[in-house]
């Protein structure tokens, strides 16, 4: 595109547009692009990361006429990506007149679209048809962006290429053909780790895993550590990933605390009560709360109860077999609390307290109780002449060594927190260039708040 749309020259593009009337939203449109554009030329990636939040601070706004308009302003009517992209929109005879007037108002000289605009057009087009619920038409131009990006190598698309990733994936789920492109995850995996695309390492690994958990292939979902048993791993991943998680990401923040709260019951914590209180996240995690109580208190009746109330919800949240292992839990906590109430008592007693509905509890609370004094989780004997257990002295815990146990952990958890975010930190692929002017920084602000400034008024308006 030529200097036209230069950053310094946005303002003065945006009040001549405006004043020929074109809609004010295909203005922001066009300023969008002069930043992406911008972006390119001088490999400025956070440029491109603020145009695509821009989008989406647009896109409840997108119509039909307003893609196609802007299509035509960045692209070249005779090229085949603006007749692929064309194609996939809908025909509306009643807004014909508003694409004429737009597309007229925007005319210029020739274009020469960058490889950014082209990737952008295919972003914008999937967003679009996505919002409509015109999952078949959005999940052909996914793959056909999917296909163009194969063939692109650059550092600044990566943050588009991003998204296009997510919503490819979205596409094939909205269409329950979510298996369909499990080699193809794969594969753009393994280029994207090729061409040291860091953002697109992270999204596809984790599209790959949301792959296999939708089909329940947990084998092939070598990261879920939870399923193999490794609470410890899992619980530290999924404690860390909450909390470097946005706070707009809501969803996911309560998926993460689902699975954390169950974790760390399967290794015998229990979660705070102010996880379940977090602001938005209260209805969901009610569930969770009433199965952490049941579990809190070692009663395996109120634990079936809980278990029957929300299975639908389990299973929804695919926390269900997992829940199922909590039931050894239940069971031992309320084993340590009878052994701290009693320093004696019969094992027919215990299994009647423990609610064990076997065809032989006496048996089977012997067993319980034998494993517990096995593994260290009361300190107890057997009597089994009389069928008794036998709770030794508590003594004085600070005798022991469990107070700097615990204590090393904490700091051990500190430091490990402390040594990811040093090695999650990320500097400006240019941080080694020339630094940015004054001048040029203050009008380069002054633009995006005046953008922001007119999407906000907008936004009021509609």
């Amino acid at each position: 595109m030529t200097a036209d749309v230069e950053m310094k020259e946005v303002q003065a593009l945006s009040n001549s547009v405006s004043s020929a009337g074109v809609p004010s939203t295909l203005q922001h449109m066009k300023e969008i692009a002069s930043l992406i554009e911008s972006g390119a030329q001088a490999k400025e990636v956070r440029r491109i990361v603020r145009a695509v939040r821009l989008t989406m601070m647009l896109r409840r706004k997108l119509r039909a006429p307003l893609v196609a308009a802007f299509l035509g302003y960045v692209l070249t009517p005779a090229s085949e990506v603006f007749a692929k992209l064309s194609s996939y929109l809908p025909k509306d005879d009643d807004h014909d007149m508003d694409v004429d007037t737009a597309a007229s108002a925007v005319q210029g000289p020739a274009k020469h679209s960058i490889p950014e605009l082209e990737i952008y057009c295919y972003l914008l087009v999937l967003i679009f048809l996505i919002d409509q619920k015109r999952y078949n038409e959005a999940k052909a131009c996914s793959s056909a962006s999917i296909a163009r990006l194969r063939n692109m190598n650059r550092r600044t698309v990566d943050v588009i290429a991003a998204r296009l990733y997510f919503y490819y994936s979205f596409t094939y789920e909205l269409t329950n053909s979510l298996a369909e492109i499990r080699g193809t995850l794969l594969a753009l995996h393994r280029m994207a780790t090729l061409r040291r695309d860091e953002l697109g390492q992270e999204t596809l690994l984790n599209l790959l895993l949301r792959n296999y958990l939708h089909y329940n292939l947990y084998d092939q979902a070598e990261k879920l550590r939870t399923i193999q048993l490794e609470y410890t791993d899992a619980k530290e991943s999924l404690l860390q990933a909450a909390r470097k998680a946005p706070v707009a990401a809501r969803g996911f923040r309560i998926q993460c605390n689902k699975w954390a709260v169950i974790v760390r019951l399967l290794l015998g914590e229990i979660p705070e009560r102010t996880v379940f209180m977090q602001q938005g996240m209260k209805k969901a995690l009610t569930p969770y709360f009433e199965l952490t109580n049941a579990v809190r208190i070692g009663d395996l009746e109120l634990f079936r109860s809980v278990a029957d109330k929300y299975s639908g919800t389990f299973s929804s949240d695919r926390t269900r077999n997992l829940i199922v292992r909590l039931r050894h839990n239940v069971i031992r906590t309320g084993l340590r609390n009878i052994s701290i109430s009693y320093s004696r008592i019969s094992l027919a007693d215990v299994a009647r307290k423990l609610r064990l509905d076997s065809e032989n509890p006496v048996a089977d609370a012997e067993s319980i109780v034998a494993k517990a004094i096995r593994d260290g989780a009361i300190d107890a004997t057997i009597d089994h002449a009389n069928g008794w257990m036998v709770s030794k002295e508590t003594g004085d815990v600070y005798s022991t060594n469990e107070p700097q146990i615990a204590f090393n952990s904490r700091i051990a958890f500190c430091l490990n927190m402390h040594n990811e975010a040093v090695r999650a930190l990320r500097f400006p692929p240019n941080s080694n260039k020339e630094k940015e002017s004054e001048e040029k920084r203050r009008e380069r602000q002054q633009q995006e708040q005046e953008l922001a400034k007119h999407i906000a008024e907008e936004d009021d308006d509609f």
